[in-house]
């Protein structure tokens, strides 16, 4: 299988349901108390793209775009437009949004991740697909330029430094990113009930990771 640096079109997308999903396993104990564990170290995303009536041109480009990943086998780019930046989606992108980590004068590779903090606690998430063009980096607050001061992996979302940040340094960035993601079904079940129209109800689509 492969992964295709393509992103799921916009347009069919839009109306679109899902969001992040837990596993956590619960055990009830005789005392009505529970031991509550969960195997997942990290969430994955589900989204239904399922179309209601729309013009067979849509239909068609759905139909492209699923035969082009060969259903269930090749990976996409999907645009979460619930969480789709290092900060609310509603507030400009700054090199200062999320802390990669502290430069130790030897370490020059840093992974994109975004934070999520609620009630004291937080969940990291790796940031595998960032957007081209909408990286900014900084080290002790200054700003550092792409392709002079790093060079940034847009398939893996790794950040490499020409020169390692020094001891001590914060590393930040800012950033837009898509969900890596396959659909989850090998069969689109199309209804052609209307004039010149038609719907596709159902079109399942999950987080993979890279």
């Amino acid at each position: 299988m492969a992964f295709h640096e393509v992103r799921f079109p916009l347009s069919i997308a839009l109306g679109a349901s899902g969001g992040p999903e837990r596993r956590t396993e619960i055990v009830t104990l005789g005392s009505g108390r529970e031991e509550r564990n969960s195997p997942w170290a990290m969430s994955r995303r589900r989204y239904n793209a399922g179309l209601g009536l729309r013009k067979l041109d849509d239909i068609h480009e759905v139909i492209s775009f699923f035969e082009a990943r060969h259903g269930r086998l090749h990976g996409f780019r999907w645009h979460d437009r619930g969480d789709w930046k290092s900060g609310a989606p509603g507030v400009d992108v700054t090199p200062l949004d999320q802390t990669l980590g502290t430069g130790d004068g030897e370490r020059t590779a840093f992974q994109l991740v975004k934070s999520y903090v609620s009630g004291g606690a937080s969940y990291m998430r790796e940031i595998a697909k960032p957007v081209a063009g909408s990286v900014r980096i900084a080290t002790g607050g200054a700003a550092m330029e792409e392709g002079e001061d790093f060079a940034l992996d847009h398939a893996a979302g790794m950040v490499t430094f020409a020169v390692a940040p020094g001891e001590g340094v914060a590393v930040t960035a800012g950033f837009e990113f898509d969900v890596p993601v396959r659909f989850d079904t090998d069969f689109l079940d199309i209804g052609l009930g209307a004039f010149e129209a038609g719907s596709v109800p159902d079109i399942p689509v999950i987080e993979i990771r890279i």
